[in-house]
């Protein structure tokens, strides 16, 4: 028998879960390109005297941060290299799309994996998010950076971020309002013997709907010191530590990195690193 709803003519209401995209929350509550962008090229031109043309990231997902790479000049060019064809295409329909015909041209997507990708040398390599934290061991984690170190034209840079913090070996829920959704950040698992965590990502909806396990993210906690070491056995000459300055009245991040060798006890730190050829 036909459901009144169908009787009636009326349809079923979705969701604002069921109404929402994915890829597009995950960029609205995690990704900031333009301060990505700002600290990437700042930086390169604080250490080399010049601004770099070359960019290749890697785990490039949606290729949101390529596309701010070839806005910022008419000189950039950027590689992105990611295994999942599928995100890939997500992003040239929704990110390169939207580009001018010359600049869709300064992009190039290639779907490999960024543990043996083979492409023209770069002035930077990028690797955000903690997504090379796939790499579980020290051995497949120091492949992949000397993988990079191979990639990079003399005198470049390979530019990553970590997080740490006692608050990071917890099993925990963090949850961040925004405008239209709330965030949560899911820390399921933690192995302190291995390291590995298992963490999720979640959306929820003023209307009460869900998007459980959004994203999923199989993980090795890897330490600032294992990082470094591990670059340096990979043939870069130096990794430096980025620290986030603190905001006096608000006591949070203030969104400006400088190198460092001592940073603070916190509960929760978000770095960037940066490794030099």
């Amino acid at each position: 028998m036909p459901s009144k709803s169908a009787r009636s003519g009326k349809k079923k209401e979705t969701t604002r879960a069921q109404r929402s995209d994915r890829r597009l929350l995950y960029e609205d509550a995690v990704q900031c390109v333009e301060a990505e962008i700002d600290f990437v090229d700042d930086t390169y031109h604080q250490l080399r005297g010049r601004k770099a043309k070359l960019l290749r990231e890697d785990f490039c997902g949606t290729a949101n941060t390529s596309c701010e790479w070839v806005r910022r000049r008419r000189t950039n060019h950027v590689i992105g290299v990611d295994l999942d064809a599928d995100v890939q295409q997500w992003g040239y329909e929704h990110h390169i799309a939207e580009l001018t015909a010359k600049a869709q041209k300064r992009i190039e997507l290639i779907n490999a994996n960024v543990m043996d990708v083979s492409c023209a040398p770069v002035d930077i390599v990028l690797a955000m998010n903690f997504s090379y934290w796939v790499f579980k061991t020290r051995d497949l984690l120091r492949q992949y950076f000397s993988n990079v170190h191979g990639g990079l034209l003399d005198g470049g840079l390979f530019m990553l971020d970590a997080f740490g913090g006692s608050d990071a070996h917890r099993e925990m829920l963090e949850r961040t309002k925004l405008t239209r959704f709330t965030y949560i950040w899911d820390q399921k698992a933690y192995n302190p013997i291995t390291g590995d965590m298992l963490c999720h990502i979640h959306f929820s909806f003023p209307d009460g709907s869900k998007i459980k396990k959004a994203f999923t993210y199989d993980w090795r906690l890897w330490t600032l010191p294992e990082i470094r070491e591990l670059l340096l056995e990979a043939g870069f000459q130096r990794a430096t530590v980025y620290w986030e300055g603190t905001n006096e009245e608000t006591e949070d991040g203030d969104g400006e990195f400088t190198p460092t060798e001592e940073g603070d006890a916190d509960a929760a730190f978000v770095v960037y690193i940066v490794a030099e050829k």
